[in-house]
C-alpha cells in the first residue's frame, strides 16, 4: 500500500469529517486539484508550504484507492507529486496525526516517520 499525505489546517479537516469528504483547502479549490505530497516530500511541504502554522494534521491516504482521479505531474524540482483531480473521499484515508509546531518553528512530524 502507498501511502500519500495532505497537510490540512485542523479546523478545514474537522468541516470534511463532518462533510464526509474533503473538496480541498482553498489553494487546492484555486488549482483544481488536491495537493498531496509522499513521504519524502511531505517535510519540505510543511517547510515551503505551511512554515510558522500551527494547529495543522497530516493525513494519510491509500494512493491506490483513488483511482484514476490520483495523477503524478511534475512540481518543485521536476519531482512527480501526487495530485487529486476530484473530492478526497474519506474512506482512502488511513489516519490522521496532529501535526504540532516545535521549539524551533519547524513542524514535528509523528515518530517513525519516513520521509
Amino acid at each position: 500500500m502507498t501511502l500519500i499525505y495532505k497537510i490540512c489546517p485542523a479546523g478545514l479537516w474537522r468541516e470534511a469529517e463532518a462533510a464526509g469528504r474533503f473538496d480541498g483547502a482553498p489553494v487546492d479549490r484555486t488549482d483544481g486539484y488536491i495537493h498531496f505530497s509522499t513521504a519524502a516530500q511531505a517535510r519540505e511541504t510543511a517547510g515551503r508550504h505551511f512554515a510558522g502554522q500551527g494547529d495543522l494534521v497530516l493525513v494519510a491516504v491509500e494512493a491506490g484507492a483513488l483511482g484514476a482521479a490520483l495523477r503524478w505531474e511534475p512540481s518543485r524540482g521536476g519531482a512527480l507529486f501526487p495530485h487529486l483531480y476530484a473530492p478526497l473521499d474519506l474512506a482512502a484515508v488511513r489516519g490522521t496525526v496532529p501535526l504540532p509546531l516545535g521549539p524551533d518553528g519547524a513542524h514535528v512530524f509523528p515518530s517513525g516517520f519516513e520521509g
